[in-house]
């Protein structure tokens, strides 16, 4: 803690960490409509494809400014997404095949050019390796101006036109008869995806830095449908995710910064993956237990109004044997759902040692054999399906059936009183 506070006291350092959150942010924020539009892969060939680019411009000026450098990493990126969307225009070449071959083939140049300009002797060759993986502590004041500029650049862009952004990102067939320049749109789109991720190569590194526009999103996309908290999210994802990268790269040198950022980016991706309510997988996981344990629980207390209804007293003693025996659940699973029925003031023990529905429990499973019934006789009724084939179509929907579908169920019905196999439906329970 002590080493990050006296990190975060070197001026400069504070110049680079404000410029790095500010060009993951924005990233982030260009990033939400790329993942939106399922272009990931996008992404990828753009961010190996500006290698060339700034080897190239290199070349051409042999002085290693920053301005002239990333100028030349957006011209290629650029040219790598024309040559993207030509290729796939054609019948036998596919989206990703294209992606493919621009990506490697521009990627294999940009090594090339490397590998020539280290081998020649060229003066201020030096720090041109960085942009692979990404040296943010290479970075000087001057750089973090520009880096700032290109940010605000991306972030002003996606607020003036978000809408029209996320119209073509959901709909463009819809955005294009309402009269929107789609190809425009998109044409921009491209811009601020190749500017985010000409941004952050010094930082991140050209292999890395797709990551820093698809994921944040991905991983902000577990958390919320709304498109407005879908941008929030992902840009402060990705803004802390720089951060956290910057910080490591100057507490240790010889550790690159786009890796970590990745990682920690991951991190966060792989968390929301997890834990996020309603779509992570322990949110579903638990959701489904507790669905299952619903349905079990609504069963056995529809087999024991069902066994009382056999017998012909609806408050007659079960034994236990007699229940289990007609329920496909272990001894041990089904006594612990007894357990909990009981604790739901549903059933009662007997001194005898069978089990009783107290009236909660009457009421209950008397609604579920009510529902299964109705469900039934709609689906003989109005589906004309033979009454042997309607159980198991019952047997699920009853567990789902809200009070206002019952309401309209039995109306529409004419308020039976039997279902298809002839069986009384019991009526509905009195408050």
């Amino acid at each position: 803690m002590k080493e990050i506070i006296y990190i975060l006291s070197d001026p400069n350092v504070q110049y680079v960490l404000l410029g790095c959150i500010l060009l993951s942010f924005s990233a982030g924020l260009a990033g939400t409509f790329a993942y939106l539009q399922r272009k990931a892969l996008i992404g990828d060939a753009i961010s190996h494809s500006v290698l060339p680019g700034v080897a190239i411009a290199f070349m051409l000026i042999q002085v290693k400014s920053l301005p002239v450098l990333l100028t030349g990493a957006f011209i290629s990126g650029l040219i790598s997404q024309y040559l993207v969307v030509k290729l796939s225009e054609h019948p036998k070449v596919s989206k990703d095949t294209a992606i493919g071959f621009v990506l490697t083939f521009f990627f294999g140049i940009g090594i090339v050019c490397l590998t020539f300009i280290q081998q020649s002797g060229y003066s201020g060759q030096s720090g041109l390796e960085d942009f692979i993986f990404g040296k943010a502590a290479t970075l000087v004041k001057k750089d973090i101006y520009l880096f700032i500029f290109l940010s605000i650049t991306i972030i002003i862009a996606v607020l003036l036109f978000k809408k029209e952004f996320t119209l073509v990102s959901f709909d463009m067939d819809f955005a294009r008869t309402s009269g929107l320049k789609v190809n425009l749109i998109n044409n921009i789109l491209t811009g601020l995806y190749v500017m985010a991720i000409v941004s952050g190569i010094q930082s991140v590194g050209v292999i890395l830095m797709s990551a820093l526009v698809i994921t944040p999103a991905a991983a902000a996309r577990f958390w919320t449908n709304n498109i407005n908290k879908l941008l929030i999210i992902s840009s402060l994802t990705a803004g802390v995710s720089g951060g956290i990268g910057v910080l490591i790269s100057y507490s240790a040198p010889q550790m690159p910064t786009g890796p970590w950022v990745v990682v920690t980016l991951s991190l966060i991706a792989l968390f929301s993956f997890l834990i996020a309510p309603e779509t992570g997988i322990i949110s579903k996981w638990m959701n489904q237990r507790k669905n299952r344990n619903k349905i079990h629980r609504e069963n056995i207390l529809k087999l024991l109004y069902k066994i009382c209804e056999e017998k012909g007293s609806l408050q007659c003693p079960i034994p236990l044997d007699l229940a289990h025996s007609r329920y496909s659940l272990s001894r041990s699973e089904f006594n612990n759902k007894l357990k909990e029925l009981k604790s739901s003031d549903y059933l009662e023990y007997l001194i005898s040692g069978d089990i009783k529905l107290t009236n909660n429990g009457m009421n209950e499973g008397q609604r579920i054999v009510r529902l299964h019934r109705l469900w039934e006789a709609y689906l003989a009724t109005y589906l004309r399906i033979a009454p042997d084939h309607v159980h198991d179509d019952a047997e699920a929907i009853e567990h789902v059936i809200t009070p206002e579908l019952e309401a309209k169920l039995e109306k529409e019905l004419g308020y039976p009183e039997s279902d298809p196999h002839k069986t009384i439906i019991p009526r509905k329970a009195k408050k």
